[in-house]
């Protein structure tokens, strides 16, 4: 079988080798028959913080593998795939993209560093059954983005791999971000393994002193593992033995830690060096290795090695053997390079056994250093080395990531399926993300097949996330159009894919929102639903500005909703358009892509969104209310009070039901809320949409007639809670008490007609008499920053009317987190604020939390309540001034 034409990678021609064109180094073939080989299939993630160079190393392997060439690697960032993501240097959307590559295992020790590591095809005749033997690795890798916003991409990304390649910056270290996203991979069960990045600054633009450096690495390392730690079961290493996760901290003398420039495209592990010496001082590679990281230090005059107490050594003019052994040499390198001794770097170059290109010969100072270390330490087998001796099989992770993966029972035929990871059983498959094609408005299912096979035109069992087992809701029977691979910006068809692997299905589209479960199996549950670090709390209003384009806008609107794994687009009960995002860099992705991609260009109208408010009263009334009906021949009495605290919430929470047996409801309202007992047993309806946390209550005494008319007060009070008096607003927390009623004796003269309206009138001014105000909607603001910076923050809440109310120290760290409350109509623009204060170095993350009382009376002209009702009262289109009580109280 051929190789692909070299034209469909790259980007048109100017990015292929002109010279020693070795074109991409398998086939497609070759990909798929090795697919069928759980134990030599190896899924990772690249994770870190936003800029700490995740994507420039994804180059490095996509180099290796002969997709792009090595003069382009760290610049073509061949896995950011949007224009837009070129063009501002940031990851939007995770990208997988699936390798091929030779590691032989048992070479790992061999003094010729590169002898195991090879991307050429591969030959056949091995038994490939025996994961030993077998020297073809495949590597599934999904490059994700750092930023804060973009976290549920993370996620999407995580739930699919079994491996984690953390890359931190080593002159930044671990940042928030970082952290985040390591606590959802061991959430995830997923292993990680380290990259410290960007060594190339270290050394030529901070000029660091080499034990600085070290220490600097050394901080790096102790960090992933603090945020690691934790998760680590209390025996690793039988845990281990099990088959179970292992240790999880990461360690450069054990080789899960690598160094290295992603944008120079050079890295190595402790390993690397540790073979070079070994022979020399004549110990074991692995005694060297471990001697290569913390206090070890080698005397030179008595030839022997010192352990511990660094600053005694170090004071005797010692070096530590990373530093002397690694860092050293490196800097000697590119000292010579940079300052142009040519001889010297001749010299060097022919002890390194470096053989340079022609036209690399001619490159002096700065471009030389990149094709001298790509020679020396390429960064590709740094990290292959690390994935396979490191990073768990899908074969083995399975077995014990079922627990965190499935939802049903442990023991039940699907995980079973799941743990066995072999193509032979029922199909067991997660759809983690919805990729857009180049069709506009189809999309491709991107997931990961972990039992069984998924082939073209199979028929299969598609849950979305509300399917419940035996039920038939969100259940769809549908089979597979396509099955295709994914290889950043281009897909490859394949007849079927096997488990262990991720896949692109084309299709299901239909019937898949955001993620989903595809099975065979007719008693499998779903997988668990993906849990996001972030909530969608920054909303925009959208609007068409020409009317015409309302559907587009409402189509767009649903793919939206599907291209993104955590975006919100909801209809208020104004009848906007609402969009939610994590924060304000993913609400502009959104939008961009809404109006470019999904709506065809047609022009849009953002706008802040509308906030909606609650109408509650605070007191009882002051007077008893009377209205009359229109015919002046019935009488309604009532009076308005406030729900005592908490029933509210029990109401939203389902623990208080209008449907409950009466009884026991009274019961619970009067031993945990404090209510009458008598009173609550005569609860009529809950409103509005009679289950809204307001009760209309009977509090009347031997009145005639009056179940004929129950009915109608019900309507009207339902209709009364839905458009408060005020603003139109709903009404929340009030009880409404019927305390006496006058009727016609003749049924005719007190029907629907007479009733209703007088009892939404009568209610409108009970509620007028008992001191009404507005509830505001209360975000909870959890702000996590450097202690430096807590003033700007302070200063941010003050003149947004928000407070903190708690304050922690994360003990080792110099992180304090914050929680404040702040009104919903105030955050508008307060992450960008917050940024301003503090030099970028806060972040916050809202999610909704209560509703409180605006604390001013509406009815007073120039206080605040009063301007929030008369700019909703303008908004509405409403006459502007609050209705007069007198519109709704009769005389008697």
């Amino acid at each position: 079988s051929e190789a692909v034409a070299p034209e469909t990678w790259g980007r048109g021609d100017a990015d292929l080798p002109q010279h020693s064109a070795k074109m991409v180094n398998f086939t497609i073939d070759q990909l798929r028959e090795m697919m069928s080989y759980p134990y030599n299939i190896r899924s990772m993630s690249v994770i870190a913080h936003v800029d700490h160079g995740k994507s420039t190393l994804t180059d490095s392997l996509v180099s290796k593998a002969g997709i792009i060439s090595s003069k382009n690697a760290g610049d073509a960032r061949f896995t950011d795939t949007r224009d837009d993501e070129q063009e501002r240097g940031v990851t939007i959307k995770s990208t997988g993209i699936s390798m091929f590559f030779r590691y032989d295992k048992s070479k790992y020790w061999d003094e010729n560093p590169s002898a195991g590591i090879d991307a050429v095809n591969a030959s056949v005749d091995l038994d490939l059954n025996d994961p030993e033997k077998n020297t073809n690795y495949m590597i599934n890798l999904i490059d994700s983005p750092g930023h804060v916003d973009f976290s549920s991409e993370v996620t999407a990304a995580l739930r699919i791999t079994d491996g984690a390649l953390v890359v931190v910056d080593c002159i930044e270290g671990v940042c928030v971000q970082t952290e985040t996203v390591l606590r959802q991979a061991m959430g995830e069960k997923i292993k990680p393994v380290l990259m410290v990045n960007k060594l190339d600054r270290a050394f030529l633009e901070l000029k660091m002193d080499p034990e600085e450096a070290y220490q600097n690495f050394r901080k790096a390392v102790e960090s992933v593992n603090v945020v690691v730690a934790p998760y680590e079961a209390e025996d690793p290493v039988a845990e281990l033995k099990e088959g179970g996760l292992g240790p999880v901290q990461v360690d450069p003398a054990v080789g899960t830690v690598a160094f290295g420039s992603g944008l120079q495209q050079w890295g190595f592990t402790l390993k690397r060096f540790a073979v070079m010496y070994a022979t020399k001082f004549n110990i074991q590679p692995e005694d060297m290795m471990r001697r290569l990281w913390g206090d070890y230090f080698l005397d030179a005059k008595s030839k022997k090695w010192k352990k511990g107490n660094p600053h005694t050594n170090i004071a005797n003019g010692l070096k530590r053997a990373f530093v002397q052994f690694i860092l050293d040499p490196i800097q000697q390198l590119c000292d010579a390079i940079m300052e142009e001794k040519d001889k010297k770097v001749q010299k060097m170059l022919k002890a390194l056994n470096i053989n340079l290109r022609k036209e690399d010969q001619e490159l002096r100072g700065k471009p030389l250093i990149k094709p001298v270390m790509q020679k020396w330490l390429p960064a590709a087998d740094a990290i292959l080395e690390m994935m396979v001796m490191h990073l768990p099989s899908p074969a083995r992770a399975q077995k014990y990531r079922v627990s965190v993966l499935y939802d049903g029972p442990l023991d039940d035929e699907a995980a079973q399926a799941i743990r066995q990871c072999s193509g032979e059983t029922p199909l067991m498959m997660f759809v983690s993300k919805m990729v857009p094609t180049s069709d506009k408005g189809r999309f491709y299912a991107f997931g990961r097949v972990f039992a069984g096979t998924i082939s073209t035109g199979q028929k299969v069992r598609i849950y979305g996330p509300f399917y419940e087992p035996g039920k038939k809701k969100d259940l769809y029977l549908k089979s597979i159009q396509r099955t295709l691979i994914q290889m950043g910006r281009y897909v490859e068809q394949v007849a079927d894919v096997p488990a262990g692997n991720n896949v692109c299905l084309v299709g299901v589209d239909q019937y898949i929102l955001k993620t989903g479960t595809i099975t065979t199996i007719e008693s499998a549950h779903s997988f668990r639903q993906m849990k996001y670090s972030v909530s969608p709390v920054v909303r925009v209003a959208v609007d068409v500005k020409n009317p015409q384009d309302l559907p587009k806008l409402v189509e767009g609107l649903k793919r939206l909703s599907k291209s993104d794994p955590l975006v919100l687009t909801l209809t208020e009960e104004s009848g906007e358009h609402v969009i939610a995002g994590a924060g304000e860099l993913h609400l502009e992705i959104c939008l961009k892509d809404l109006q470019e991609d999904f709506m065809g260009g047609a022009p849009i109208k953002i706008s802040d969104p509308v906030v909606s408010y609650r109408e509650t009263v605070t007191e009882e009334s002051s007077q008893m209310c009377l209205s009359k009906s229109a015919n002046k021949h019935n009488r309604l009495y009532t009076k308005a009070a406030p729900i005592p605290e908490g029933v509210d919430i029990a109401i939203e929470e389902g623990k208080i039901n209008p449907r409950d047996e009466f009884k026991a409801r009274a019961r619970l309202l009067a031993d945990e809320y404090g209510m009458d007992v008598g009173e609550a047993r005569k609860i009529w309806a809950f409103g509005p949409d009679g289950t809204g946390p307001n009760f209309l209550l009977d509090a009347s005494k031997g009145v005639q007639y009056l179940n004929e008319i129950k009915d109608h007060v019900n309507s009207g009070f339902q209709w009364a809670t839905k458009e408060g008096p005020m603003s139109e607003e709903v009404c929340r927390n009030v009880i409404l008490r019927v305390l006496d009623v006058t009727l016609h004796a003749d049924a005719i003269h007190r029907g629907a007609g007479q009733i209703l309206p007088t009892a939404r009138r009568v209610y409108y001014a009970s509620m007028l008499t008992a001191s009404p105000t507005l509830l505001e909607p209360i975000y909870l603001a959890d702000i996590s920053c450097p202690q430096d910076s807590t003033g700007g923050i302070y200063g941010v809440l003050t003149t947004r009317r928000g407070h903190v109310f708690a304050e922690e120290v994360r003990p080792g760290s110099p992180i304090v987190q914050l929680k404040a409350y702040i009104p919903v109509s105030e955050s508008f623009g307060f992450t960008t604020a917050l940024r301003a204060a503090t030099g970028g170095k806060a972040f916050p993350q809202c999610s909704f939390s209560h509703w409180a009382a605006i604390n001013s009376d509406p009815l007073t002209p120039g206080t605040k309540c009063n301007e929030v009702v008369l700019g909703i009262r303008a908004r509405k289109g409403i006459s502007p001034e609050i209705p007069p009580l007198d519109r709704y109280l009769d005389k008697l």
